[in-house]
């Protein structure tokens, strides 16, 4: 039986969630540090990741920013009106959040700009291989995942952790200044807007996700939402890895041998 969940506590405090949410959220930390820690946030933020590895970050994490609000879109169209109060929440929840990710992939192409990769590079260029495994796993729980899942995976977990990393850059004056001065809070906007405007949507997303599965849903179901949580940071991971410099990617090695 599906016992309903109401927030009472503070949206920002974890204890303010059914404890199943609490243990998935515990379990899932170490996998969120693995991208929150990654070497590439303090290599991109002393100048030490290099032009073929900011190269590869922008266009090898585009897929993910392009495609995100279809990843919404796809989660919206698995919801019903009236049909319960988790899906009121979502519905309205997504369908105001669906134009903000539009002006994101804006954003980063301005980003990418000020830190020398061209829009025509990061809209047609081949990026690393590898890369696209988050973008995949995504397409994949938002398309045939539950309304639960697909929402816990994207807009909890991938974008709870992208609110951590973006602070990390955000903060870093040397990574500011190498920024072009004309443009440079252009070039930040995507920055700024992840590191303030993301730190209450992923626990907002929570809330739907705990609403949607209730105060006790089965140990089957908060599994499989915590798997789905776990596996949206490991694929964060790997697209980071994948995004690294020419030299620790042994594709990009071979080809240039080649």
């Amino acid at each position: 039986m599906n016992v309903r969940f109401e927030r009472t506590g503070p949206l920002m405090e974890l204890s303010s969630y059914p404890q199943w949410a609490q243990d998935m959220v515990m379990e899932c930390e170490e996998a969120k540090q693995g991208v929150v820690d990654h070497e590439i946030w303090p290599a991109m933020c002393e100048g030490k990741l290099g032009a073929t590895g900011t190269r590869h970050f922008m266009v090898g994490v585009w897929p993910v920013i392009e495609r995100f609000p279809g990843y919404m879109a796809m989660n919206l169209l698995k919801t019903r009106f009236g049909r319960s109060p988790g899906d009121n929440m979502a519905r309205r929840w997504l369908v105001r959040n669906i134009r903000v990710e539009q002006n994101h992939a804006e954003h980063w192409l301005s980003w990418a700009e000020g830190a020398g990769v061209s829009r025509e590079e990061v809209l047609t260029g081949q990026a690393p291989h590898g890369s696209e495994t988050l973008a995949r796993w995504c397409e994949e729980i938002s398309s045939h995942g539950p309304l639960a899942a697909g929402m816990v995976a994207t807009n909890y977990a991938v974008e709870g952790a992208t609110g951590e990393w973006s602070q990390l850059v955000y903060a870093s004056a040397a990574y500011a200044d190498s920024m072009p001065a004309p443009t440079r809070t252009k070039s930040l906007r995507w920055l700024q807007l992840h590191a303030a405007y993301d730190d209450t949507h992923p626990w907002e997303a929570l809330e739907i996700v705990c609403t949607l599965a209730g105060a006790s849903p089965s140990s089957a179901e908060a599994a499989y939402l915590g798997e789905c949580v776990r596996r949206s940071y490991v694929s964060m991971r790997i697209t980071l890895d994948r995004c690294m410099d020419v030299h620790r990617d042994p594709w990009a090695v071979s080809e240039a041998a080649a």
